[in-house]
């Protein structure tokens, strides 16, 4: 589709906008672009005048956005943001293609940064950065190629390639292990249940699992896989964690599973490769997508990848 200049205001309005929704000051923003207060509040208005809307309400000797104000400068903030990481990946690397991925912390630091060579062997042009989301986003407002899913095959303008299940396990340090002796599911109880704020009902259906209904599961909350192992392995509690995140810990011995004689338990949800349908055909992303997801079949198989 071709763009309407029309509709392209000049990049130094766009920046003195920019600047100036996020300090909420045309003297802060000025500042920062090395300019006069004068000069800043003369591009407002000329983008204003572009607009035929006011983008700040002016109080006295202050500024703040007005709602089509607020509405604009979200928008802005994104498109100046791909500008500059698109610019950015083409200096570092002007013969190839740059991939930007979000990921799941511990997922990306203990699966994928670890094999992310035998991609990088295989595509030597694609430079690929990595940025940390923990939950879904809008990615018309942000920088990002793709992200990492975990959860049910949902996720709003954006198209889904499933790459691997996962199993769970209840796991603590040996001192735990042997404090309380855990027998059976409702043994665990006994400790406290160390709980991850993403997947809030996962303890109850791992008890629903085992056949074991219980009314109250209390426990301490963590927002990431690695905060709650770290705590499992210092002795806090019990962590019900997925299995091929923790091998380290657990040929280490520095967690033991909690009731070793129980089958491990599937997670409902999936993990996925997100991408705007916007997106599909951009070369880099094409050429991860393909190689990730034969990297999680031969994971989940057991046979090594090609």
């Amino acid at each position: 589709m071709q763009l309407s200049r029309r509709f392209l205001p000049p990049m130094s309005l766009l920046c003195a906008f920019e600047a100036s929704a996020r300090h909420q000051s045309f003297t802060a923003a000025a500042g920062e672009l090395h300019l006069t207060q004068s000069a800043v509040s003369r591009q407002i208005r000329a983008l204003e005048e572009r607009l035929g809307t006011e983008l700040f309400v002016r109080e006295r000797q202050t500024v703040r956005l007005s709602p089509a104000g607020q509405s604009y400068a979200l928008e802005i903030r994104g498109a100046l943001m791909r500008i500059s990481n698109a610019t950015l990946g083409f200096r570092t690397n002007p013969q190839g293609g740059s991939l930007n991925l979000a990921i799941l912390p511990t997922f990306g630091t203990r699966w994928l940064a670890p094999r992310l060579p035998q991609f990088f062997s295989a595509h030597p042009g694609i430079t690929i950065n990595l940025t940390t989301r923990l939950s879904q986003f809008d990615f018309q407002l942000e920088a990002v190629d793709a992200g990492i899913h975990f959860g049910l095959p949902h996720w709003p303008g954006a198209e889904l390639a499933f790459l691997m299940s996962e199993t769970v396990v209840p796991a603590c340090s040996p001192g735990v292990w042997a404090q309380h002796q855990f027998a059976q599911p409702q043994d665990l109880l006994r400790a406290p249940l160390l709980h991850l704020v993403s997947r809030p009902d996962a303890w109850r259906r791992w008890f629903d699992h085992q056949g074991c209904h219980v009314s109250e599961i209390q426990g301490m909350l963590f927002d990431q896989f690695a905060t709650a192992a770290q705590a499992a392995t210092a002795g806090v509690g019990v962590a019900l964690l997925p299995k091929f995140l923790i091998e380290r810990e657990l040929a280490s011995g520095e967690l033991v599973r909690a009731l070793p004689q129980l089958p491990e338990v599937e997670s409902a949800e999936r993990y996925y490769l997100a991408w705007p349908t916007s997106r599909a055909g951009y070369p880099p992303l094409q050429a991860f997508r393909g190689w990730l997801q034969e990297a999680a079949q031969s994971f989940m198989t057991g046979t090594p990848q090609p």
